[in-house]
């Protein structure tokens, strides 16, 4: 299974949402209605995600060449594998209550990533001749 396209394309995401979340915290509460004056750990948390988002990314990012299945970099593959499936069943728990468009898109692209990381985990990995 190819996984470079895999890697680098949720590297690309993260990262997008990471900077995001780094450097316009305060934009992103407010556009959702979360930010409040006064309340100290709120933006602090959400540059922390964010943080977290990159790290993951860079992550992807210098790993989209390597071999990933099987016993091949599992541990990238269980890391990934678990944050989108995650996140994916908690904004699937929030359509429940919110059908916004942002929470369906999220819904979707994390659980596409969820499945896609899955199969990556749980099925042999394959060398392709060079």
């Amino acid at each position: 299974m190819r996984t470079k396209i895999l890697l680098t394309s949720s590297a690309i995401f993260m990262a997008v949402l990471g900077m995001l979340s780094t450097f316009m915290p305060q934009e992103i509460l407010e556009y959702y209605g979360s930010y409040r004056e006064g309340e100290k750990f709120v933006v602090p948390a959400v540059q922390i995600a964010g943080a977290l988002y990159l790290g993951f990314a860079i992550l992807n990012w210098t790993a989209r060449a390597s071999l990933i299945g099987g016993i091949y970099n599992r541990p990238i593959a269980l890391g990934n594998f678990l944050h989108f499936a995650m996140i994916a069943l908690v904004l699937l728990k929030e359509l429940k209550s919110n059908h916004g468009v942002e929470i369906v898109a999220g819904a979707l692209i994390y659980s596409a990533f969820a499945v896609w990381f899955g199969l990556v985990l749980f099925a042999r990995a394959r060398q392709t001749g060079k």
